[in-house]
C-alpha cells in the first residue's frame, strides 16, 4: 500500500470513530437499561420512571406527553425523568414489580424504593406530580413540531411542488391510531428536517373532507407520497416505525438519513465517481492529474443536489495532489478540532459529507 493510501485509510478509520461518538441521542428523556439503571436511579435528584413496551398502544400514546415532560425538566437538575424497555430490560421492570405498561414510578431522591404513579397521562398532570414530589416549580415547555401542517390554503403549493418529495399524513384528531402515530411521525420529520427537497406533513381529514375525499381517503390514518415526479400520489403501505418510514423515504428520495436524523455512511456517495477514485488512487503522481481531469468531468455531468457531492470529489482530488500525502492527516486534525466545538447541524452535515467523500480516496482499495 502507498503511503499516501495509508495515511488515508488511518483518516477514515478515526473520522468514522470520531463521528460515531460525536451525535447523541436528541430525545429529553434518559433511556435506563440494566448497565445504567442504579447509577442513574436513587443517587442525588428524585427520579420519574416509565416502564413501557414497543407495542403497547397506551404506551404510544402516551410518548408525545412524556416526552413534552422530559423537555420540560432537561434543565432541571435535580429531577431525572426516565424510560425503561420492558421487553429489552425484563430483569428491571420485573424487580420492580411492573405487570402492565406503562407503569410510571417516583423514586425519591436517593432511594430505590418507588412509588406508583396512579395520576392522569398527560404532561400537565405529570409536570403537577414532579414539582409536588421533587419540591420544583417547572412550566411546561413547548416542543416545536417539523411536521408541515396542511391545509386547503397551502396543499396544492406544498405538496404539489415538482422540487418537493411529500409524505401527507391524513389523520382525525379522535383517531386513536392517528395517536399512537404521532410522536413517530414527528421523529420522521424531525429525521429529514435539514432536507430541503423532502417534506413530512399531514391535514386534519376531519376538518377538511374534501381534501381527503379527493384523494380517496377513507380510513385514519392514511399515507400518501407525493414524489417530484407524480403528484398524483402513491399509497404508503409499508412499516409504521420510524425506521421504516426513514427507508422508505431514503429510496424514494435518494436521501441517506438514519432515524436520528444523522446522515449515514453513505451520503455524498457517488458510485460513476468511486470508480475514478480507485484510479486515482492506483495512479503515479504523474499520471494523477490526468484522472483529475476525467473526474472532473464527470463532476460537472452531475445535476442537483449530487453536483454538490461531486465538488467535493474533485476538490478532495486536487487537495491530495496540491497538499500531498499529509493533506488526510492534517484535514483530520482541523476536523477534530472544529468538532470538538458545539456545531450547528448544517456544520455536521457538511463535515460528514466531507468524512464519507473523503473515506473514499482513503481505503484500502
Amino acid at each position: 500500500m502507498l503511503r499516501s493510501q495509508r495515511i488515508c485509510f488511518a483518516f477514515a478509520t478515526l473520522a468514522l470513530f470520531f463521528f460515531a461518538s460525536a451525535f447523541a441521542d436528541d430525545d429529553h428523556v434518559v433511556v435506563l437499561t440494566d448497565d445504567n439503571f442504579e447509577k442513574e436511579v436513587g443517587q442525588d435528584r428524585g427520579a420519574l420512571v416509565e416502564f413501557y413496551a414497543p407495542w403497547c398502544g397506551h404506551c404510544k400514546k402516551l410518548a408525545p406527553e412524556y416526552e413534552k415532560l422530559g423537555a420540560s425538566f432537561k434543565k432541571a437538575k435535580s429531577i431525572l425523568i426516565g424510560k425503561v424497555d420492558c421487553d429489552e430490560h425484563k430483569s428491571i421492570c420485573s424487580k420492580y414489580g411492573v405487570s402492565g405498561y406503562p407503569t410510571i414510578q417516583w423514586f425519591p431522591k436517593g432511594s430505590l424504593e418507588p412509588k406508583k404513579y396512579e395520576g392522569a397521562r398527560t404532561a400537565e398532570a405529570l409536570t403537577e406530580y414532579v414539582n409536588s414530589e421533587g419540591g420544583t416549580n417547572v412550566k411546561i415547555a413547548s416542543i416545536p413540531s417539523n411536521v408541515v401542517i396542511l391545509t386547503p390554503d397551502n396543499f396544492d403549493e406544498i405538496v404539489l411542488d415538482e422540487k418537493k418529495d411529500v409524505l401527507v399524513e391524513f389523520y382525525a384528531p379522535w383517531c386513536g391510531h392517528c395517536k399512537s402515530l404521532a410522536p413517530i411521525y414527528e421523529k420522521v420529520a424531525s429525521a429529514f428536517k435539514q432536507e430541503e427537497d423532502v417534506v413530512i406533513a399531514n391535514v386534519d381529514a376531519d376538518k377538511y373532507k374534501d381534501l381527503a375525499e379527493k384523494y380517496g381517503v377513507s380510513g385514519y390514518p392514511t399515507l400518501k407520497f407525493f414524489p417530484k415526479n407524480n403528484k398524483a400520489g402513491e399509497d404508503y403501505d409499508g412499516g409504521r416505525d420510524a425506521d421504516d418510514f426513514v427507508t422508505f423515504i431514503n429510496e424514494k428520495a435518494g436521501t441517506s438519513r438514519d432515524a436520528k436524523g444523522q446522515l449515514t455512511s453513505k451520503a455524498g456517495i457517488v458510485e460513476t465517481l468511486d470508480s475514478l477514485v480507485k484510479e486515482f488512487l492506483s495512479a503515479s503522481n504523474d499520471e494523477k492529474k490526468a484522472v483529475l481531469k476525467k473526474l472532473e468531468e464527470e463532476a460537472d455531468k452531475l445535476k442537483g443536489t449530487t453536483a454538490r457531492y461531486g465538488k467535493i470529489y474533485v476538490k478532495a482530488a486536487k487537495s491530495c495532489i496540491d497538499k500531498g500525502s499529509d493533506y488526510a492527516k492534517n484535514e483530520l486534525l482541523r476536523l477534530e478540532r472544529i468538532l470538538a466545538k458545539s456545531i450547528s447541524a448544517t456544520k455536521a452535515d457538511e463535515f460528514t459529507l466531507k468524512k464519507n467523500i473523503l473515506s473514499t480516496f482513503s481505503s484500502d482499495q
